[in-house]
């Protein structure tokens, strides 16, 4: 007996070992492998750069200008990165990084709580081997810190089975995601209000309210004193209602846009949202999260402006839905199939993606058949899989798609590096001028060359003596 105990206490310390080291490997090998990425990441960075260099936390500024376009929790985050010497690329990454593996801690541990053990497993495993959490827990963009600040408030609302709802660190957290990213997150919390109006003076007393303006006021209320009325209408008129309202920031894109979008993030896992919907109805608490991802696909779809990473926060609740609905389902073998056999598409993915991302979907040649023999081959393994291994079957699926972002990650990164990052452009060149340039490798050297450079063009122009190109005299 006491060998058998032993046997089994070995066994957990070596999956918990190897557990660590592919979790490991998955956050935190790729976040230097690639310059800053996109319009957002390298602006977003060099305004937590210049706080930490300059002291001044209060107000955000973009190459010595004030920015007032995001609140300042990212800002703070990355100023935090560099103030304890990390690197151009680790200083705004690694905070995400550890904010996104420090929330799938609370993520197991609170469903744990509210479900059980093996709701709170398959909804992690989901959401920390899911497309779309992976990708921006890889990027110091807003996304991810409103997704676990709005997620976690969401979470600690929910109650049942002897669990409490915890309105105080609740409205901490719903706080905390204002600071991410303003009034978004205050908009996808109305249907837990909707849900639970029994309680509305729990939630609207002095103390939920008092510990939610604490942690919002102070840097709404100091940055409007340093830089007048112009921060708030900037922050809530044009970024906000403007946003969704009005054509001007150049998001537009048609209302079904995020029925994709929303697949997508949850790649390869998305076909398991029909095991999600047929569980739906069976307890109070999923039907609050199924209320709150229903309501922000339709508030999202209405805005004008859309991009991919706002149903970001939508996307942990649809994983607790299809968790939960797995942990209801008798025979999972089969529904597994589908994600094992989607990620036989990755070969394809790391093909098309460089080219997808400089010069869009549409100029792409897809490859059908490395497409259509990876989706065949990887459906054979998942068939397989659940012939012989059925009661093993979703930590090996879970594994497979570990290892396979792990394999894409190490793929693409470098291939992005050069064909997107202003850091490769940086590196090659030198240069105190910019050459032409799309906006999102304008921006990164920009971020490398710690200042704004002026265009080349106009520089070789005005070096030129004024008679030249003329007849001498």
């Amino acid at each position: 007996m006491v060998n058998n105990s032993r046997k089994a206490g070995d066994a957990n310390v070596w999956a918990i070992a190897v557990l660590a080291i592919v979790v490991a490997a998955l956050y935190f090998t790729g976040l230097t492998r690639m310059g800053m990425y996109g319009p957002d990441e390298p602006r977003y960075a060099d305004i937590g750069r210049a706080m930490a260099h300059s002291g001044d936390w209060i107000t955000p500024r973009l190459w010595g200008q004030p920015w007032f376009e995001k609140p300042a929790l990212l800002y703070w985050m990355t100023a935090t990165g560099f103030s304890v010497g990390l690197g151009p690329e680790l200083a705004p990454r690694l905070p995400v990084a550890l904010l996104s593996l420090a929330f799938l801690v609370f993520f197991r541990q609170r469903l744990a709580r509210l479900f059980d053990s093996d709701v709170a497993n398959y909804a992690t495993a989901i959401l920390a081997t899911s497309a779309g959490w992976l990708a921006y827990s890889h990027v110091a963009v807003t996304d991810l810190p409103l997704t676990v600040c709005f997620s976690t408030a969401l979470l600690l609302a929910l109650s049942g089975d002897g669990t409490p709802s915890l309105r105080l660190p609740a409205a901490a957290a719903l706080g905390l995601a204002v600071l991410a990213k303003s009034v978004p997150p205050l908009v996808l919390f109305l249907p837990v209000l909707v849900v639970d109006r029994r309680n509305w003076r729990r939630w609207f007393a002095s103390w939920p309210l008092g510990v939610f303006a604490i942690v919002v006021l102070p840097w709404h209320v100091l940055a409007t004193i340093r830089n007048g009325w112009h921060f708030p209408y900037v922050l809530f008129v044009e970024q906000q209602f403007g946003r969704f309202f009005t054509h001007s920031l150049l998001h537009e894109q048609p209302w079904w846009f995020y029925a994709p979008i929303f697949l997508l993030l949850l790649f390869p896992w998305f076909p398991l949202v029909i095991v999600a919907a047929r569980h739906v109805r069976t307890d109070e608490r999923t039907r609050t999260l199924a209320f709150v991802v229903a309501f922000g696909l339709v508030f999202f779809s209405a805005s004008v402006n859309k991009l991919p990473g706002y149903v970001l926060p939508l996307i942990p609740a649809t994983c607790v839905l299809t968790g939960f609905g797995l942990a209801r389902t008798a025979h999972r073998g089969p529904w597994l199939i589908a994600p094992i056999a989607l990620l036989g598409v990755l070969p394809a993915i790391s093909v098309v993606l460089p080219d997808a991302v400089v010069y869009g979907w549409r100029s792409v040649h897809f490859p059908v058949a490395v497409f259509a023999s990876g989706l065949v081959i990887a459906a054979a393994v998942g068939g397989g899989l659940a012939r012989v291994w059925t009661p093993r079957m979703f930590p090996v699926a879970a594994l497979l798609a570990a290892c396979g972002f792990l394999w894409l990650q190490t793929t693409l990164f470098p291939v992005l590096d050069k064909a997107t990052s202003g850091r490769y452009v940086w590196s090659i060149s030198r240069s105190d001028c910019s050459p032409v340039l799309p906006r999102a490798q304008l921006y990164g050297l920009y971020y490398y060359s710690g200042k704004m450079l002026p265009d080349c063009g106009i520089v070789d122009k005005n070096a030129l003596p004024s008679n030249a190109g003329g007849p001498k005299k």
